[in-house]
């Protein structure tokens, strides 16, 4: 808080105090609340700085208990002494003010401790790969290519296995499964290997027009899909190559996250003639498989885990339920939030580009894939948009309106930190049944909506949940949560509402003990069988990345949703 506002608020508190009848014995009430004794000389304890307040503010930041002091001594004086009434009164009613402030700044520091402390808890526990580590694979020739599983604009994917890449868990594996009874490829595989039962891998043949078949300019060129790549996806001498990506700078990393997919290798190869190729894609063959074919004779390959379906897909064949729904859409948050805090910007996300499997319990399990429209360079979540030439993502259907609507100039910057959070609330549509509004032939543009002509939810959504899909799809970026407030809400309404109904929230003291409580419950289920369900891996998510300040806000808009809503979609007003 700025100094301004720190001074209004002490004005505020005391005038509270005097008002109720306190006037007499405030000097104790404020020493009572800072815990110690009213004194003349300043204190001897020094406060610790607060990370909320800006640097420039030292003293206050370093003497605000001795300040509190030093304006109740000062307005007993007055008191005692004689002077205008108006200015004992102002002298008085600082020093309690910044007393109550002082309780206030102990009870956060001791809250933030908590939170850290409940961070270091969780953070402990890193994602694990499905996959057994494995050290080779950096060659075509390693894998076993099977059918194709999917195209895209710029990409097809393939089913793949390789014997020394089996699932970690069990020996079994749970993704894309072949058909014993299958006829095709009985006596070996499409490149001469023999067939095997299962295909744990996916392969992505990357298309490669006007990029050149030299191992360097393909890297450079597709740079920015090596974002999701793990530390062993390239070897040694290919780490070292210097990639420029699209923005001219070396792309930026990502840890690995439960909804954010992992590339486990990442290498160049001669295009092969795979199953579908000339059917499917023969323009961007090489002209050694099609004389008409405009590609390069090299491309990039990359391996993932391989899934059974698309989000697209599930949802054409399936509708979730609404607790099922409410899960997946945290766990999109989840992997937004992931990705911002690292400085990365998908900025490509829809339904396509969202791969689903299950978990023990039969509960879709969401990663996020395909990186090559991404924002990911040293600048952060902002891109300097100087000219039209300058590429601001990919799907228009679902770019958020601060992005649709830049016009490029000079100083001219788009803030990608909450466009991807909005992608989320347009598919949470899909996710509860609904058709896209942004999709569909008389649906809304993202450029020129107004929040009142977004479609309501199902009425079996939770209000709540209602609530943060508009929140999410708020055309004003600065009035909009980010993917961790939003995923906060979520979280508090899913599993503290209990705590939401009976909480005083101008106080985080039940807060605090039932993120306590919910601390433990969860590293009691981490021991059983419930571990590597997805609502486990979300609520270890929640605790490895609570901030008191975030958790404040979320808290905020809860609190503004429920005195504001009347109906949680039809009757909004503005603040």
């Amino acid at each position: 808080m700025s100094v301004k506002h720190a001074l209004s608020r002490c004005l505020e508190l005391g005038r509270s105090v005097f008002q109720l009848g306190l006037i007499k014995p405030a000097g104790r009430v404020a020493a009572k609340l800072r815990g110690e004794r009213l004194r003349v000389s300043p204190p001897t304890r020094t406060v610790q700085p607060q990370s909320f307040l800006p640097s420039r503010y030292r003293f206050y930041r370093l003497s605000l208990s001795g300040l509190a002091a030093r304006l109740q001594s000062g307005g007993f004086r007055r008191l005692a002494g004689g002077g205008s009434p108006r200015n004992r009164a102002v002298f008085l009613a600082f020093g309690v003010g910044l007393g109550l402030i002082e309780q206030q700044l102990e009870e956060d520091r001791k809250s933030i401790a908590l939170c850290q402390e409940i961070q270091a808890i969780f953070r402990k526990k890193k994602f694990q790969t499905p996959l057994k580590s494995f050290t080779s694979g950096y060659k075509l020739e390693d894998y076993v290519i099977g059918k194709q599983i999917g195209k895209g604009c710029s990409a097809a994917v393939y089913e793949a296995a390789a014997p020394f890449a089996v699932p970690g868990e069990s020996g079994k594996c749970s993704l894309v499964e072949l058909n014993q009874n299958e006829s095709e490829n009985k006596n070996g595989g499409p490149l001469g290997f023999p067939t095997i039962p299962s295909f744990p891998l996916a392969v992505k043949m990357m298309w490669n027009i006007g990029a050149g078949s030299s191992s360097d300019a393909i890297f450079k060129s597709m740079s920015m899909e090596l974002v999701p790549a793990c530390t062993q996806a390239l070897t040694k001498e290919q780490g070292q190559i210097t990639l420029d990506g699209h923005f001219g700078l070396v792309p930026k990393r990502i840890t690995a996250h439960p909804n954010v997919i992992t590339v486990y290798r990442a290498f160049t190869a001669e295009v092969p003639l795979l199953p579908g190729a000339q059917e499917e894609y023969p323009d961007v063959l090489p002209a050694r498989l099609n004389p008409l074919g405009l590609g390069s004779n090299r491309t990039l390959f990359l391996v993932m885990k391989n899934y059974p379906c698309t989000l697209r897909q599930y949802l054409e064949l399936s509708v979730p339920d609404r607790m099922q729904a409410s899960l997946m859409l945290l766990q999109l948050l989840e992997g937004v939030d992931h990705l911002c805090r690292q400085g990365i910007a998908h900025r490509d996300l829809k339904s396509d580009n969202v791969l689903l499997e299950f978990d023990c319990a039969g509960c879709p399990r969401l990663v996020i894939t395909d990186f090559g429209c991404c924002l990911a360079e040293d600048f952060g979540l902002k891109l300097p948009f100087n000219s039209r030439w300058v590429s601001i993502g990919g799907n228009p259907c679902l770019m958020a309106p601060e992005v649709a609507t830049a016009v490029p100039g000079p100083g001219v910057t788009i803030d990608y930190s909450k466009a991807d959070a909005w992608a989320v609330g347009a598919i949470a549509y899909e996710l509860f049944g609904q058709p896209n509004p942004f999709y569909s032939s008389q649906g809304l543009e993202s450029r020129s909506y107004q929040e009142r002509q977004l479609p309501p939810l199902p009425d079996s959504v939770p209000a709540d949940v209602q609530l943060v899909v508009m929140l999410l799809l708020r055309r004003n970026n600065h009035k909009r949560p980010s993917a961790r407030v939003a995923a906060n809400m979520l979280h508090i309404c899913l599993w503290g509402k209990r705590v939401v109904a009976s909480l005083d929230w101008a106080r985080l003291d039940k807060m605090i003990d039932w993120l306590l409580c919910q601390s433990a419950v969860v590293l009691l289920k981490s021991r059983g069988s419930s571990g590597s369900s997805v609502e486990a891996e979300l609520q270890r998510a929640f605790l490895a990345n609570i901030e008191l300040e975030d958790l404040r806000t979320a808290v905020s808009f809860l609190m503004y949703g429920q005195a504001q809503w009347q109906s949680p979609l039809m009757h909004y007003t503005e603040p």
